[in-house]
């Protein structure tokens, strides 16, 4: 039995509720088949409404990011699944349990990053004081950044980053995602403007055939068919300019809260 299998299948027990989300998040085991997992399910009846996606899609935007994540072979999203639950129709997303005091992120007084850093920007830090926002120059982080700028992320904050005891890294919270204008919003800017490594221009060559084929019918089901070309577009993009993305100042660059 695979995780999706258990997952999509398994008779979902609630647990508890995370409070500090702005949507319905349950905590919840999955069971099936002697075999439980611990999961977060989110009903697609409880999420709150934006002004600029759909209604009652950010459950299938997060499948969608799934998707595109295990298609670059990076792992880079805990398995998610779409499934009806206690409260409907929602995702089903195995929940990780992340390394404490792992440090990605940082504020620092300097001007520039140490080594092992990259810089996202200034920050105010109370008093009229401000402090560099930085970022680990990790090789994890940089594949989260490609999907991000793959999948449109629109809210990459530090809290979605889930370092694993196992040194996996992944990324969570993928709901405002896949919209066809740019809203790339991200705390993973250290890259901006810099060279793609061969390896993230190899997985987006594979890509922009898998959005042609299998890959492409499937997020046919979870998103537009607007949000599917723009995806296109953008793997195109980032292959034709070899480079990361920059911000457009169209769009806040950054996340609120920012963690």
């Amino acid at each position: 039995m695979t995780t999706a299998e258990l997952l999509a299948e398994g008779e979902l027990t609630v647990r508890g509720r995370v409070r500090e989300a702005s949507n319905a998040v349950l905590l919840c085991d999955a069971a099936y088949e002697g075999r439980t997992a611990s999961c977060v399910y989110k009903p697609v009846a409880g999420e709150r409404p934006l002004w600029d996606f759909p209604d009652g899609t950010l459950a299938q935007r997060e499948v969608a990011a799934y998707e595109v994540s295990e298609a670059t072979g990076w792992g880079l999203v805990p398995t998610t699944v779409l499934r009806e639950g206690p409260y409907g129709e929602g995702m089903c997303q195995l929940w990780v349990e992340p390394t404490p005091g792992a440090e990605l992120l940082a504020l620092v007084d300097a001007e520039e990053p140490g080594d092992g850093w990259k810089a996202v920007g200034f920050a105010e830090v109370g008093e009229g004081r401000t402090a560099l926002l930085v970022h680990a120059d990790d090789e994890r982080l940089r594949r989260l950044a490609v999907l991000d700028a793959v999948i449109n992320n629109a809210d990459r904050k530090g809290g979605h980053l889930l370092p694993t005891p196992e040194g996996r890294l992944y990324g969570i919270d993928h709901g405002v995602t896949f919209n066809a204008e740019n809203k790339l919003r991200t705390l993973l800017w250290g890259w901006a403007g810099e060279k793609l490594t061969p390896e993230a221009l190899d997985v987006l060559g594979r890509l922009r055939q898998a959005l042609d084929g299998a890959l492409g019918l499937r997020l046919g089901e979870l998103i537009t068919a607007a949000e599917l070309d723009a995806t296109r577009a953008r793997v195109v993009d980032l292959l034709t300019t070899g480079r990361h993305p920059e911000p457009s100042g169209e769009w806040p660059a950054i996340p609120w809260p920012p963690v």
